[in-house]
């Protein structure tokens, strides 16, 4: 077996938490509320061929392909109906955690979503802007999503410029643990119950996938930086979470 030098090293590993955070910006699109621009995107193949090539490049295997729906008007109203409406005005999946009582374990909504911000905070992330759709809801999935693909981008730039990228990856990877896939895995089982409103099928196979991948994700950063830290420190109030833990 042939040993990578250090530079080949640093290569793929930049190939890999640039690929990592493309799926993160690009299931943030996908999973956004359906824009005319997405579904035409999604008709002519375009973020399919973008989600295969940096899916290949983590798991060596192509991204499947579905049909897109029949029109913008079909996606806006499965997405509609799967994320946003529901009974007594509550979203039949909702992509916020605080919505998920077994995710913010007994924490206020507040308190939970202060924890979340806390991580935001720290790497110099503001609030989303009004026309973004999720507005001081930093526990919202696009938020989250988008939050990932910026520590990959930071892990990047230190892979790009002989810098340590450890500290981007402890984060990436203790939010994967506390937040991301806790929340992807009650969307998946949220819409395992809720899979007959129309869903666009590549929205839904993105449900289905993205908890065992960023699982595998995790599990990759562990190897790297170490596992992540005991149940106690997960759940630690906003003033520790606050702290620099990951410089």
């Amino acid at each position: 077996m042939t040993q990578l030098t250090a530079p080949a090293v640093r290569k793929h590993e930049l190939e890999r938490a640039e690929a990592r955070g493309a799926i993160y910006r690009l299931a943030a699109v996908v999973l956004g509320y359906p824009l005319e621009e997405t579904w035409e995107a999604l008709a002519d193949g375009r973020l399919q061929a973008a989600f295969n090539g940096a899916w290949q490049t983590l798991s060596g295997e192509p991204w499947p392909t579905f049909n897109a729906s029949a029109s913008s008007e079909d996606l806006q109203v499965g997405y509609m109906a799967t994320f946003v409406h529901g009974k007594r005005g509550k979203p039949r999946v909702p992509l916020v955690a605080s919505a998920y009582d077994s995710l913010i374990g007994g924490q206020t909504p507040g308190a939970y979503m202060l924890n979340v911000q806390a991580f935001y905070t720290h790497f110099g992330l503001t609030a989303a802007v009004e026309d973004e759709g999720h507005k001081d809801q930093p526990d919202h999935l696009l938020a989250m999503l988008e939050f990932c693909a910026l520590l990959c981008h930071l892990e990047s730039q230190a892979l790009e410029n002989g810098r340590d990228a450890a500290p981007y990856r402890r984060a990436q990877r203790d939010f994967l643990v506390r937040y991301l896939r806790p929340l992807l895995q009650a969307i998946r089982a949220g819409y395992a119950r809720e899979n007959q409103h129309g869903l666009d099928a590549n929205l839904a196979h993105l449900v289905k996938v993205l908890p065992d991948w960023t699982h595998t994700q995790q599990q990759a950063l562990e190897i790297q930086v170490g596992p992540s830290p005991e149940e106690g420190a997960r759940k630690a109030g906003p003033e520790l979470a606050s702290q620099p833990m990951w410089d």
